[in-house]
């Protein structure tokens, strides 16, 4: 509904990270273009204007440069925004949110499953709760498998005792909206690894959630499930030193439990006289222990690694002035 008596309209930026976004970007595009022009009312009567769609390419094997510059021909708020290469869907998305003028970002992908007109109703739960940030909360199973879904809830429910009671069970979703200055904020210090959400969290503690329904998908999601784990595993590595200290609760508990198995023994051999039979046993014990040494090692050398990706300076998204095409 349109209100050109309101002129004190809020502005919204709308970051799209583009992947394989050729066929399905044209229809959510023009959805989103039915509240690009002039003031529209929310369902709470609040007044907005989408200012601009920034559309980020992250060369992906499709076409989807063709995409972006027919789009930017045909609209004159989208804006296209190049990445050298491939760096994936949160650093694609601070880059977007690093170029966003308005005073709220919306982000959001480019699949088709988030409805653009849900962008009001988030703006009015930002302003009635006073929210620096807005996540989607589905209310219906994602369109994937039983197995993906049931992984999902699984990496959810660890995600919290990992992260904190601060964080919901089911908070993170790619649909969110964000105030403006905490979102460029983010965008310009957010360094190389850092999961986007956990970053979010940093510096912003008013959170709100908006229920809604999720659409199918126009085409078959781009994450595998390997992708999808070490999704999780970097969330799990950002989110600051919890999991070193579970790798020190397993040690304390593997001692207590080597005392056990030590004081069982002596008191079998010369108490009771009872024969130990080794070989078993030792090799059981042996691989136990190591195996808990290696995981433990295991978790230091990912710190390790994140934390000389950072200090090395290694970007995190480079932005050019021309798109990358993908290989013939």
């Amino acid at each position: 509904m349109n209100s050109s008596t309101t002129p004190s309209a809020l502005t919204v930026s709308v970051v799209i990270p583009v992947y394989r976004g050729e066929k399905s970007l044209p229809g959510l595009v023009k959805e989103i273009s039915a509240y690009a022009n002039g003031p529209h009312l929310s369902p709470n009567g609040t007044a907005f204007t989408i200012k601009e769609v920034l559309l980020v390419h992250d060369s992906g094997p499709d076409r989807s440069d063709r995409t972006l510059e027919d789009l930017a021909s045909e609209y004159d708020f989208v804006k296209p925004i190049w990445l050298s290469r491939n760096f994936g869907q949160h650093a694609a998305t601070l880059a977007g949110m690093a170029s966003a003028a308005a005073s709220w970002v919306v982000t959001m992908d480019e699949d088709g499953q988030q409805d653009p007109k849900e962008i009001g109703a988030m703006l009015d739960i930002a302003l009635a709760g006073n929210y620096q940030i807005v996540y989607a909360q589905p209310t219906n199973a994602a369109p994937h498998g039983m197995f993906r879904n049931g992984c999902s809830k699984l990496a959810k429910k660890l995600a919290v005792q990992f992260l904190g009671t601060q964080y919901r069970s089911g908070v993170f979703n790619s649909f969110r909206l964000i105030e403006g200055e905490i979102a460029r904020i983010l965008a310009a210090y957010c360094g190389n690894g850092v999961y986007l959400d956990v970053a979010l969290f940093w510096i912003a503690n008013r959170v709100g959630y908006a229920p809604m329904l999720l659409r199918g998908e126009e085409r078959p999601s781009s994450y595998s499930f390997g992708m999808l784990l070490n999704h999780f595993w970097r969330m799990v590595l950002t989110s600051g030193t919890r999991p070193l200290r579970l790798i020190t609760i397993m040690g304390g508990v593997s001692f207590l439990l080597a005392l056990f198995l030590s004081g069982y023994a002596l008191y079998s051999k010369f108490v009771e006289s009872t024969p130990i039979q080794g070989w078993t046993s030792l090799l059981i014990i042996i691989s136990f222990f190591s195996g808990l040494i290696m995981l433990s090692l295991g978790v230091v050398a990912e710190y390790l690694a994140l934390t000389t990706g950072i200090v090395m300076g290694k970007p995190l998204y480079v932005v050019t002035s021309k798109p990358t095409r993908p290989a013939k």
